[in-house]
Order: structure tokens, then sequence, then C-alpha cells
């Protein structure tokens, strides 16, 4: 399915009526992994592959939802909200109704077809993707008004307690707030943002390991209470302390004793990196793309051995862009264990680093990679 007309007609066919449609951008995060629930730095860029929703209203309270991906129907009656997830796609959407109507929004009932271009299981956040589209949709069409940061809160709480992922807010941010061209660092404490432009000369391309291990969901909670644990530890001797936002590397060092090594490790990951993205913005604001790209690789050195969140298939990605002439930086992007690379390369360069990488991975995986060539898009609309 390739355009606007095409999801009308298969709305239409399935439901007799005529939708508005609405789309929410993926995203790839160029710096600044596993920050963002820590309140640090971030600097995603919304992409040009979208999820596309199709809605139409209803009389009733019910929520009809059809997902062409997945080949399924999905049904919830608002007047009755399930309290716990069901472990299934239709989690994403339905966790953003029951939440719109927990914060005091009158939803109706509706007619939903979802249509996603953005990879599943890559790192892509399809899944913020898909409630942004369908918050914005859902709100739309029951005649309520919602500025963006809320929609993105009430979106981030949908996977945070209803599908049980203990995610930040970078995600749903940049889904709602993505500006064509740019990157956007988001300071996840204040939610300030900044935009700053790419380079034309360079290209953003993500490349795909096509493996997604078992252990990333559990492994990204015992991150995140890794994390507060450093944070209990550290506000016993600094009690300014409430986040690691909070400390530097030095005051990580100092009390690496205390902290536990594996806790340590934890740490330093969070506050360099958090030094790396203002080192990134820096850098590209003065469009110094050397620097920029030796702080990618920084990071994902940082998130192998600090954070070991990293796997095989990403650290050969990553070691074969490196060879590469052209190449600016690559790391690993998302919450690891799979999923995607994201590299800076010359647009000069784009034919051969794509040969380069399908040669060199399959040679060292026997898998073949997928390869997206990315543009920086714009957050959530209305399209129709």
């Amino acid at each position: 399915m390739s355009t606007v007309s095409e999801l009308t007609k298969a709305f239409e066919k399935l439901y007799r009526a005529q939708p508005r449609i609405y789309r929410a951008p993926g995203r790839v995060n160029l710096i600044g992994e596993h920050t963002d629930y820590n309140e640090g730095f971030v600097m995603p860029v919304a992409i040009n592959f979208s999820t596309f929703v199709a809605i139409g209203k209803r009389d009733d309270q019910v929520l009809k939802i059809h997902s062409d991906t997945f080949k399924e129907d999905a049904t919830l009656d608002l007047s009755q909200p399930p309290a716990r997830k069901r472990k299934h796609w239709s989690d994403y959407p339905v966790g953003v109704a029951i939440k719109l109507q927990e914060a005091g929004y009158a939803i109706s009932g509706a007619d939903v077809f979802v249509h996603g271009e953005v990879p599943l299981g890559s790192g892509l956040s399809s899944s913020a993707a898909l409630e942004v589209s369908t918050g914005l949709g859902l709100m739309d069409i029951s005649a309520q008004e919602i500025d963006r940061l809320q929609l993105a809160k009430i979106c981030q709480k949908a996977e945070n307690e209803f599908v049980g992922a203990r995610t930040g807010l970078m995600d749903q941010f940049i889904g709602c707030f993505g500006k064509a061209g740019n990157a956007v660092m988001l300071d996840c404490r204040s939610l300030q943002s900044q935009a700053l432009p790419i380079p034309k000369q360079a290209k953003l391309i993500v490349c795909n390991t096509m493996v997604k291990h078992e252990l990333a969901s559990n492994e990204y909670n015992a991150r995140r209470e890794e994390c507060e644990q450093g944070v209990r530890v550290l506000s016993q001797h600094l009690p300014q302390v409430k986040s690691l936002r909070d400390v530097s590397v030095d005051d990580v060092t100092r009390f690496r004793e205390e902290l536990g090594e594996v806790v340590f490790k934890r740490c330093r990951h969070v506050t360099t990196e958090n030094d790396r993205v203002r080192g990134a913005a820096d850098a590209l604001q003065r469009r110094d793309l050397k620097t920029f790209g030796q702080l990618m690789y920084k990071s994902h050195e940082s998130l192998r051995d600090d954070y070991e969140v990293s796997c095989r298939e990403l650290d050969v990605l990553v070691k074969l862009a490196a060879q590469i002439e052209g190449v600016v930086g690559a790391r690993m992007t998302g919450g690891g264990f799979g999923g995607c690379t994201v590299n800076l390369v010359a647009a000069s360069a784009v034919d051969e680093f794509k040969r380069a990488i399908r040669d060199g991975y399959a040679a060292a995986t026997q898998r073949d990679p997928e390869i997206y060539v990315c543009t920086a898009a714009d957050g959530a609309e209305r399209i129709q």
C-alpha cells in the first residue's frame, strides 16, 4: 500500500465509511542512548517512514482496529476498558485510548485501519509512531483539543503503564515535534528542544541487523533499575541528586566502590553520553562532521562496553562502516540487542556504503541486512 487513496479504499471496503487519515513518523536517534529516562539529553530525527491510521467515528463506545501488517482485528469497549495488556500489537493503540480517557478526554468509539511503513522490531520506534498517530486521530474525530506535548506524554504513559515498557519520552516527543531537515536535541528534564540542521552533504543511513534478541525488553527494564540504584547510592553523598542528570563522570568515578562495578559502568555510560550529546550539538552547529562522527563511535563503544546493550551483529555493522571511505560516523541506535545502526555518510559515498555493508555483513553473519537511506521528516499530522 503506497498511497493515501489506497488506504482510503481499504478502509471503505472494511468499514463502509469515509475515513480521516493521520500519520506519525518513526525515528532514529543520532546520539544519546538510554539517557532519556535518566532526564538527560538525546538527539533524535523523525524519519520518512511513517505509521498511518485511517479513522472513522462510530456512534457507540467501541474501538475496532485492523492492522494490514498483522492481518488481524482487535476490539475494545471504551466503557469497559481492560485493566491489563494482552501482549498483542493492539496494546499500543488500546493503551493510548485508555490513557486519554483517564486524562479526562471524552473519546468517541472509532473504526481504525493501521498501515505501517516503520520496520517492526528494528528500534526505529514503530510503537511510538502507532501511539501518536492513533492519539492524534482519536482526539480529532472526538472534537477534543490537546497540545502536542500533552499528547506525547499520554502516549508515553500508555507504553509505560499499559504496555509495560519503561521507556522515556524521546520517541513520542519526536513523533510529535519532528522537523524536516533537522535533528532535534531534547533536554529530557526541561523538555526544551532545539532544531539542528543536518548538513545536506551528509546522508542518514540506517542498517537493520535483522535480529532482535529475546532478552531485549527484560534487559531494558533491568538497565533502568540499575540506573535508579546508582541514583540511590549517589544521593546519599550528594543530596541534590535526583537522577543521573545531576551527576558528572567525576562524581560517578569518586563513588565507584560503593556503586559496585556493574552499576558504576551503567552510570558512567549515562554521564559520558550526556556529555557526548552536548558536544555533538555543538559540532553540528559548527558543521564539524568529523567531531560529530567521532562522538558517534565513542557512543557505540560506551553502549557496548559500559551499558552492555550491543550484540555481535551491531558490532559487525559498526566495524564495517568504520572501514568505508566517506563514512562520518556509526553507532547502534535504539534499545539494543539487535535492531539497527545509524550511519552518517557523505552523499557521494552512499552507493559504495550500501554495497560494502551488504557484502561484509552477509559474509560475517550469513544474514542479509536491510538498508534504509533516510531523510529527516516532520512530526505527526492529519493528511486527509
